[in-house]
């Protein structure tokens, strides 16, 4: 099977870099900056690492809009409306 995914940077300039269909693409990242930088000419320098994916987050901290069963509404309709109007008001109409 051909590599497909997030994999250590084999070249060592980055933390990790895309692969595709076996081959290393520009994608790369550090931490949680994505950037693109090419790959070196030539094959990959040793065996591939695979980076393995985190765990998602439990979700314990998100809800709904409409729960307003948690407290107060977190999006507040009038408050959205009047900045829309001072937005036009102030840099005039998006064309």
């Amino acid at each position: 099977m051909k590599p497909q995914g997030w994999y250590r940077d084999p070249y060592g300039i980055h933390e990790d870099r895309y692969f595709s269909d076996g081959r290393p693409t520009k994608l790369v990242r550090d931490g949680a900056a994505e950037v693109f930088d090419e790959p070196p000419p030539g094959l990959p320098p040793g065996p591939l690492v695979e980076v393995t994916s985190s765990e998602p987050g439990y979700g314990g901290d998100l809800r709904r809009a409409d729960d307003f069963a948690a407290g107060p509404a977190v999006f507040d309709k009038r408050k959205a409306v009047m900045d829309a109007l001072e937005s036009v008001c102030v840099y005039g109409p998006v064309n």
